[in-house]
């Protein structure tokens, strides 16, 4: 009978579960980090993006009017950047290409490119954007 007690003994501790609940989240919880931080950096990629497209369209479109000055397309964009991207898109550049020929009759064309960094995470990670936007230069013409 003592022999038998022993053993239910040793099944019960073999089935005990204590410690499952702490060894699964110590599997489950680093990994929901790691999914939202990817998330989280993501939408910061995605942000940096978009506020570098929305700098250059600002810098297209203020180097394409007539008589504009040689560097208020780069301007533009930069004050866009740093009034409405700050947080989004660090240490932005901006560069004009244009206006050049682009075929036949009267037209140019502007290029403004806007680059920068997106915030991250990690430590040591760069990751860098840049959106381009192309637009045609006005020039009025008499009929």
């Amino acid at each position: 009978m003592r022999s038998a007690g022993r053993g239910r003994r040793w099944l019960r501790r073999c089935h005990d579960d204590s410690g499952a609940l702490i060894l699964t989240y110590v599997i489950i919880v680093p990994v929901f980090m790691l999914v939202f931080m990817v998330i989280v950096q993501g939408a910061l990629w995605y942000l940096a993006r978009e506020a570098a497209l929305a700098a250059a369209r600002q810098g297209a479109d203020a180097a394409r009017v007539p008589g504009a000055a040689p560097g208020a397309g780069p301007q533009a964009a930069l004050a866009f950047a740093h009034r409405s991207a700050s947080g989004y898109l660090l240490g932005p550049s901006a560069s004009l290409a244009g206006p050049s020929p682009t075929g036949g009759g009267n037209t140019a064309t502007i290029q403004v490119t806007v680059q920068g960094h997106v915030p991250t995470f990690v430590p040591g990670l760069v990751i860098d954007v840049s959106q381009a936007v192309q637009a045609p230069a006005e020039k009025f013409v008499t009929p």
